[in-house]
């Protein structure tokens, strides 16, 4: 029988999900899905300390809204649980003392404080840390000894001097020196699993085919093969991603800008637009095409297109990406995923229909780069969100500007109501009348009426503000018109 592909993604939650966290999950599930696999979540929480409920919550809020809905784990029980490693440390447990009763695992009574002693030795000659073995050949009464003064032993793995190779899908062939690994613990003093224990128990329990995670990871591969092989159990493939780095090429981090998956969901990009962003770094479809929404993912994704090379985060594409992305809603659905945006800035929505705000939303939707940008550049059309800039106050002042501004309050009221019809005749009355074109006449009316010197057609302006609120803030300007 055919071998079922099952991927895995296992955050910590010990705080917000990063965008290179999100890339991982996301070509977990492209894989998943383009194989016809399964896309496990596991959770791995056993940093009690650090690990919390609101960053579990955020964590599967942010992937349920890139759409990287998961086949097994949390909230979507299945037949491997439990998918939290703080509900499997029982199971943990009884490995380690397997190991140990074969004699793959010790007992180890060294204290932090002497390891942290012995890794600045070992680090002021120059040498890579690594535990030196005190324990290994610990007699029956030395340990008794250790333990009667009231230190709890951790357990180690018993590294033997190997070399240890892997194919990695992505990598190649990769080889470690098994001398340089040295005897890693698989359980704390506390009872806890190491992950690199822990990880490989659950991946064996779970039946994961593809462990494809950052390249971070990749140190702690060689150790989880030995204890995959200690246990007798299969490897699976290995597929470990390129870092992605901030324009400077450093590793991304906060220093270059907001890195969490929340911020940008709540600065209003598309769900499908960052997933279309994140499936391009490190990883290109072969038509060459950039513009691809989850499904056409799905059916172009190859890890054997995924690069070697380190990726760089551009926000400047990210951003062209959304705007295009934004240009697929029609009025409605543009309105709807503005609304909670709107609604957050305070913007009176019950002040105007829908087909205003639709309106509204469309006049400035080829200028946005996210939704967040919407509210600002839409408060202009409420009192509350009016109010003069220096420069266009500095503009007003001059007689020449209130001259225009009286003119074209004297011809509105011509008009039952400013129209995209009759916006160009009004103004072209005034610009006859007074003898101005160009910049002369069209620059006081967009300060009069937006406060800005620069910024909306004022087509638009005029026929969003409606008849009534153009000729009172036009008054306000030059009330010797009233």
């Amino acid at each position: 029988m055919e071998e079922r592909v099952r991927v895995r993604f296992a955050p910590s939650p010990t705080g917000l999900l990063h965008v290179g966290n999100a890339r991982t999950a996301l070509f977990n599930y492209l894989f998943a899905r383009q194989t016809g696999g399964a896309f496990i979540l596991r959770l791995e929480d056993t940093d009690a300390a650090r690990s919390t409920a609101e960053a579990e919550e955020t964590t599967l809020q942010d992937l349920r809204w890139l759409g990287l809905l998961w086949d097994e784990g949390p909230e979507q029980p299945g037949n491997f649980g439990p998918y939290r490693q703080s509900e499997r440390l029982e199971i943990y447990r009884r490995y380690a003392q397997a190991l140990l009763d074969q004699g793959k695992a010790y007992r180890c009574y060294c204290t932090e404080e002497e390891l942290e002693e012995k890794r600045k030795r070992f680090l002021a000659k120059g040498i890579p840390p690594k535990y030196d073995g005190r324990c290994r050949g610990l007699t029956p009464d030395e340990e008794k000894t250790f333990a009667g003064s009231g230190r709890r032993p951790s357990l180690r793995f018993l590294v033997e001097a190997r070399h240890i190779t892997f194919e990695d899908q992505v990598k190649g062939r990769m080889s470690f020196d098994g001398q340089g690994v040295g005897d890693f613990i698989i359980l704390r003093s506390d009872g806890i699993a190491s992950y690199n224990f822990a990880a490989v128990i659950d991946d064996h329990l779970m039946e994961i085919t593809d462990v494809i995670r950052g390249e971070d990871h990749l140190t702690n591969t060689p150790r989880q093969i030995l204890v995959y092989q200690a246990l007798d159990f299969a490897p699976p493939r290995f597929a470990h991603l390129s870092l992605i780095l901030g324009p400077d090429r450093t590793p991304l981090s906060k220093r270059h800008g907001a890195t969490a998956v929340s911020h940008f969901r709540e600065e209003g990009y598309l769900p499908e637009a960052l997933t279309n962003y994140l499936a391009l770094l490190g990883w290109s479809p072969e038509d060459g095409h950039e513009l691809l929404p989850l499904a056409e993912l799905v059916r172009k994704f190859s890890l054997k297109r995924v690069s070697r090379s380190a990726a760089v985060f551009d926000f400047e594409k990210l951003n062209w990406i959304n705007r295009e992305h934004l240009k697929g809603l029609n009025r409605e659905k543009a309105l709807d995923a503005c609304r909670p945006f709107l609604e957050k800035f305070g913007l009176p929505l019950e002040e105007k229909d829908p087909r205003w705000w639709q309106e509204a939303v469309a006049a400035v939707w080829g200028e946005i780069d996210c939704l967040a940008q919407i509210p600002e550049r839409l408060q202009v059309f409420f009192d509350s969100g009016f109010h003069l800039s220096p420069e266009a106050e500095s503009l007003l002042a001059k007689d020449e500007s209130r001259r225009v501004i009286a003119a074209l309050a004297e011809e509105i009221e011509k008009v039952p109501e400013i129209t995209v019809e009759n916006y160009r005749g009004l103004a072209s009355a005034v610009g006859k009348k007074l003898h101005v074109s160009g910049k002369a006449l069209f620059m006081p009316l967009r300060a009069a009426l937006t406060g800005k010197i620069r910024g909306l057609e004022l087509e638009k302006v005029f026929v969003l503000l409606g008849k009534e609120n153009v000729s009172r803030r036009l008054r306000a300007i030059s009330p010797q018109t009233a």
